[in-house]
């Protein structure tokens, strides 16, 4: 009886198969980094501080590329889907597959989280969801500048977030150079996002996915908080959306000019260092 369950639900289909995959993967991580963002807030700190928002996302990252790796790479950011496209690492026609992957996933862990903690947002903030203010929520979801900060400060504290988690993924699997031990990977790639949160998450919440940030606004702007989440920070929304992508190209571009173009096999003397970089996430 399984085995005809399983041959009806089979998806044959690669790209479908992918498509899942990242749900699954943006999924998890999401669910986990969320869920710890609003234990710190609804809590008022007694369950948690922002390293806890750092390790959930860390954990998430780390469990959500073990969850798709082996079907689509675990891309989990469109900003390395869409620069995977540009260097010819994946068909431009898979693109909307990763895409609608990773929103649907991220779309729905918001909702998830979303009632999980229901009631302890009603709590909080007596039924009145604002994005800015003593009770505001909308930062449980999304990511939101400081007062402090500037629109340019923070797009190039977005884009240097992700020139670092590039790198970092770059470094983790250079195959040729001093690449992780085989099965360490996504452990590796956790910890680089639990680093990118430890040293560069005051200013901006450090988003460096677009995915991750854009599906929860969207829900967030359905769910209660209305068009204020688009225009707070003066319109901030779009800085998560291109910094992480243009940081992304510039990470991969770094890698090449300083490591990977100067660190090709050498046939000729016998001092072959290994194949091409597996360049995923």
């Amino acid at each position: 009886m399984l085995e005809k369950i399983q041959k009806a639900l089979m998806i044959r289909s690669c790209t479908i198969r992918e498509l899942l995959a990242e749900a699954l993967g943006m999924f998890i991580l999401m669910v986990m980094g969320l869920s710890s963002v609003a234990q710190v807030v609804l809590g008022r700190g007694d369950f948690g501080q922002h390293l806890s928002i750092n390790l959930g996302f860390g954990i998430g990252v780390t469990l959500g590329i073990h969850a798709a790796g082996g079907i689509s790479g675990a891309h989990l950011n469109a900003a390395i889907t869409l620069t995977h496209c540009i260097l010819g690492n994946l068909p431009w026609r898979k693109l909307p597959a990763y895409l609608i992957g990773q929103f649907l996933g991220s779309f729905m862990a918001a909702a998830t989280v979303f009632g999980l903690y229901y009631d302890a947002l009603y709590d909080y903030t007596k039924g009145n969801f604002t994005v800015t203010g003593p009770t505001a929520t909308a930062s449980i979801f999304s990511t939101y500048p400081a007062p402090y900060v500037s629109l340019v400060g923070g797009f190039f504290t977005e884009f240097t977030a992700t020139v670092m988690l590039l790198l970092g993924i770059l470094i983790i699997h250079d195959e040729k150079n001093n690449g992780a031990l085989k099965g360490t990977q996504a452990l590796l790639t956790g910890i680089l996002v639990l680093g990118i949160g430890l040293g560069m998450g005051m200013n901006t919440g450090y988003a460096i996915n677009p995915s991750r940030d854009l599906p929860p606004r969207i829900f967030t702007a359905i769910a209660g908080w209305g068009m204020d989440v688009f225009t707070a920070g003066h319109h901030w929304w779009w800085v998560p959306v291109t910094a992480p992508i243009l940081g992304s190209l510039a990470g991969v571009l770094i890698h090449k000019l300083f490591i990977d173009f100067h660190n090709q096999p050498v046939l000729e003397s016998g001092n072959e260092k290994g194949q091409a970089v597996v360049e995923t996430s």
